[in-house]
């Protein structure tokens, strides 16, 4: 071995700033470890999990809820009652009655499945929460909406500020005069919460409260926060997120993230995003149970022609709630 000609403390110097080198890669590594490897630190099958039926809805809108000669629990739910109340456990056979029925399907999709059956597992660690689904669509016909993605899972949460949310989960956001719905046209009218519009009739809500109302109601919180995964088989997830008060809004930069696996036509996808994200995402604390709602549109579907769970309940660590994420 040839010595070094180096002096001693040139040597001692150059070791030393290896050293910091290696150590500030290592650093760097461990800060930009992506949230995959945390989730998939996991072991899914210790954690406990719950089945969920997501069902096709049809025409079904917050509106017609409210309308007796359209739904005959109508007087049931202006009474307080909430959707879970009365449909819970019979989520099957309403989707297998709503997906073929014209008077609330005027287009439906032939030898469309009325319901898909999802397991879902929830965890947490210091810094994200982890939302763990498992479904089948089973042989879905292909609708031709979407001709990208086949296939697309998303959850809707609220911290408490939408009243609505408790009441009916998702139909907290689907109005009358939305797209493909009854009282809507070609127009591309999103999901919206009631309280953003003037006043709300059985064909919904046309006019938008004034953006200073708006504005007050976003810092309140009083909007609705959503995730979504476009699942390819071939490859990672497309993610977006956002919110829904006057119109449903995509965030520039998702928060949110996924991983997903295919086998066959099942599907295991994780969502997840950091439990404090900053606005406008609702911050995710113990102490508190959030609504949740869940979403799938198989068969390259679009809008409203997925299916949909009924209300649900998330807490963290502890608690009263149908999914309680702990740590793992």
């Amino acid at each position: 071995m040839v010595p070094s000609t180096q002096p001693k403390s040139l040597q001692s110097k150059s070791l030393q700033s290896k050293s910091f080198s290696i150590a500030f890669v290592l650093a760097a590594i461990l800060l930009v470890l992506p949230w995959t490897a945390r989730a998939a630190a996991i072991d899914w099958s210790k954690v406990p999990g719950k089945d969920i039926v997501l069902f096709y809805p049809a025409q079904m809108s917050w509106e017609l809820l409210l309308t007796q000669s359209d739904h005959s629990g109508a007087g049931k739910f202006r009474d307080g009652k909430n959707c879970r109340q009365c449909h819970e456990g019979h989520e099957a056979e309403s989707g297998n009655l709503m997906v073929v029925d014209k008077s609330s399907e005027p287009t439906p999709i032939a030898n469309k499945p009325g319901s898909v059956k999802v397991n879902v597992k929830v965890a947490r660690d210091d810094d994200r929460l982890y939302v763990h689904l498992e479904f089948d669509p089973g042989a879905q016909p292909d609708a031709g909406m979407d001709k990208d993605y086949a296939t697309k899972v998303a959850m809707m949460l609220d911290d408490g500020h939408v009243a609505e949310a408790a009441r009916a989960g998702c139909w907290a956001a689907c109005h009358d005069n939305l797209t493909k719905m009854p009282s809507g046209d070609d127009s591309d009218v999103t999901k919206y919460v009631g309280h953003s519009r003037v006043k709300l009739t059985r064909s919904g809500g046309d006019q938008i409260k004034p953006e200073a109302d708006l504005a007050q109601m976003r810092t309140a919180g009083e909007y609705l926060e959503y995730w979504q995964a476009r699942l390819r088989p071939d490859g990672a997830p497309v993610v977006v997120d956002g919110t829904v008060l006057d119109k449903r809004r995509e965030n520039a930069a998702p928060a949110a993230t996924a991983t997903a696996a295919a086998n066959g036509t099942a599907w295991a996808v994780t969502l997840s995003r950091k439990l404090v994200a900053g606005t406008p995402y609702k911050d995710l604390r113990p102490g508190t149970v959030y609504n949740v709602g869940f979403s799938i549109h198989a068969g390259h579907t679009a809008k409203r022609f997925h299916y949909v769970s009924l209300e649900k309940t998330l807490t963290l660590d502890q608690g009263a709630a149908d999914f309680v994420a702990q740590r793992y």
